[in-house]
């Protein structure tokens, strides 16, 4: 299966599989040009990493709890984030292009630098024991907004790291979430056939 694609351009995308790899394709021909193999466990998510509209790398998440930084000019691995006890879900590009965050079944986010090679902090609730499906930063970059299987989406302070909003509406699973280009807007998405825009 698919779980998640991604326009580079035109001409190119992203995929992640079930079959524990990433594929960047050519859409005019249909052929595969690269494929991206380190993972061992299915690929949930892939976010880029460069500039916008022409991307140098890209994040992938995973079920074998790893994070990594892949070269799309090489094809090659060149960092492994292993701080989840649980499935990846969902990875998103920090404004600015030097971190990362993660949601994770382990029912935590986590903000990682790929500077620093480290995780920088990590978002929980103790009453929360069930997983993120999905997660997205604000513009600015100082709030991180998770999707959770508890049907809400919570809202982190990046600097924090505590919890500064909770948005409960849906009646399923928050399945995923984005922000507007502009910053004004989160759109969350869930099981219960709703979407809801949040300002």
């Amino acid at each position: 299966y698919l779980s998640c694609c991604r326009f580079i351009s035109d001409t190119e995308i992203l995929t992640s599989s079930g079959d524990m790899t990433c594929a960047l394709w050519d859409i005019e021909t249909g052929q595969l040009k690269t494929q991206f193999k380190q993972h061992t466990g299915d690929v949930m998510s892939v976010c880029f990493t460069g500039p916008k509209g022409s991307p140098d790398g890209f994040i992938s998440g995973a079920c074998d709890q790893q994070a990594k930084r892949w070269d799309l000019r090489t094809g090659k691995c060149v960092q492994s984030f292993v701080e989840h006890e649980s499935d990846i879900n969902a990875v998103a590009m920090f404004p600015g292009d030097q971190a990362f965050a993660t949601g994770s079944d382990d029912a935590t986010c986590g903000l990682f630098d790929v500077r620093a090679d480290r995780q920088m902090n990590s978002y929980v609730q103790e009453e929360i024991v069930c997983g993120i499906t999905s997660v997205d930063f604000s513009k600015s970059g100082r709030l991180l907004f998770g999707g959770y299987d508890n049907f809400c989406c919570n809202a982190f302070d990046v600097l924090k790291g505590t919890r500064v909003a909770k948005l409960v509406e849906h009646t399923n699973r928050v399945s995923c979430l984005g922000v507007s280009a502009d910053g004004v807007a989160l759109c969350t998405g869930s099981w219960d056939a709703n979407l809801r825009v949040w300002v």
